[in-house]
């Protein structure tokens, strides 16, 4: 029996671990949970997992819920008892599911306790991935991605990486890929936001009209497969059926194939080396009548060739793409800024901030908030 502790519990990849979780009752048992604010979403986990813990962002919400929970679940607050519950002795693999950088310190607690990270807070790694990566070497921590592109290339890696050549991460080129680049410029939140084939959130539906995903996936690919960014490749699949491709030397190609779900990646998580049911029905490829594959046009996914930029300068770049970007989307989703300008805050950010080595935590956390301020400037003065 495996004891799962779910940062992020309340999101869709929450969600979706408690589902795949709650299908093998034998094999793993909800051991801690947490919430931002969303207390009343952690009443009906709490009772249906009894988890030990269950924490929230701010004492307020953490009162509320615990009022009305078991008295057996103990209620905590704050990113303290995030990082207890993610290194606690009795967790034993960790669901790093928060979104942006605030799920980066629960992450890193993770690493230092040797867990098992099923790594779906990609800000991890754009933020600190060399930190995050020396962490993991010393404590003997597993990173297993759970991003549905990362984790194809870590599948199809099983068999060894001898003689790699490159990668190519799917993209699925969002819901504005037959959108002309100057009906982008009216473009809407809730528009950005209706993405044709998955369920997310608003913060990374937006990313995926703008492509930064794939841009953060880029470099998160880099510290996942030791990868420089002329290794890594993106290649528009509409139909998000093939997740990745590896090529070789040899001429060979690898891919990893599915319907477009989270649970088949979080499952292979779970249970890897093995294989566990996810309650996703296998793909029949006689059931689809084309797949396609198309070039990106980076100059309507100018994010796309941002990430390129940030991972080639290294350093903090990454990490001020990221902050900059999160500014960005945010403003856009208050109607305070048009769709065309999320890359340009981007840019103007990443010009702005000085490329500098990030040796600890704290200078990490400081570049990330000189970079959201530097990028709230540039908001402002496009209002």
């Amino acid at each position: 029996m495996k004891n799962i502790t779910i940062l992020g519990a309340t999101g869709s990849i929450g969600l979706n671990t408690l589902d795949v979780v709650s299908r093998h009752p034998d094999q793993f048992s909800v051991f801690a949970v947490s919430a931002n604010s969303d207390w009343k979403s952690l009443i009906q986990i709490c009772k249906d997992h009894q988890p030990s813990f269950a924490v929230l962002s701010e004492e307020a919400s953490a009162e509320k819920l615990r009022a009305v929970v078991s008295p057996e679940v103990q209620v905590l607050c704050g990113e303290d008892s995030l990082d207890e519950i993610a290194a606690h002795p009795n967790t034993d693999f960790v669901m790093a599911a928060i979104v942006g950088g605030a799920g980066m310190s629960s992450t890193f607690s993770a690493a230092k306790a040797g867990k098992r990270i099923m790594l779906a807070n990609k800000e991890s790694l754009i933020l600190g991935g060399n930190l995050l990566m020396g962490l993991v070497k010393n404590s003997g921590a597993e990173i297993i991605p759970v991003d549905s592109e990362h984790s194809a290339i870590f599948q199809c890696l099983k068999g060894g990486s001898d003689g790699l050549s490159k990668i190519q991460l799917t993209a699925s080129g969002g819901p504005f890929l037959k959108t002309s680049f100057e009906n982008l410029k009216s473009a809407t939140p809730e528009q950005a936001c209706n993405h044709p084939n998955w369920k997310m959130g608003k913060k990374i539906s937006v990313d995926s009209a703008t492509m930064m995903n794939k841009g953060l996936e880029i470099i998160e690919a880099s510290f996942l497969f030791g990868l420089s960014a002329s290794q890594i490749e993106v290649v528009i699949h509409p139909q998000s059926i093939v997740h990745s491709f590896v090529y070789f030397d040899d001429g060979s190609v690898l891919s990893q194939l599915g319907l477009p779900a989270m649970r088949s990646a979080i499952a292979y998580a779970l249970s890897h080396p093995g294989r566990i049911k996810s309650g996703v029905k296998a793909l029949d490829l006689t059931q689809q009548e084309s797949l396609e594959f198309h070039q990106p046009d980076l100059k309507k996914y100018k994010c796309l060739e941002l990430a390129y930029l940030a991972l080639e300068q290294g350093k903090s770049a990454p990490g001020t793409l990221n902050a900059a970007n999160e500014v960005a989307v945010n403003a856009f989703l208050k109607n305070k800024i048009g769709f065309l300008d999320i890359p340009e805050v981007v840019e103007k950010t990443l010009q702005e901030v000085s490329c500098q080595n990030l040796d600890t935590l704290e200078s990490v956390v400081e570049n990330d908030q000189l970079s959201r301020k530097i990028a709230q400037s540039f908001v402002k003065s496009s209002d």
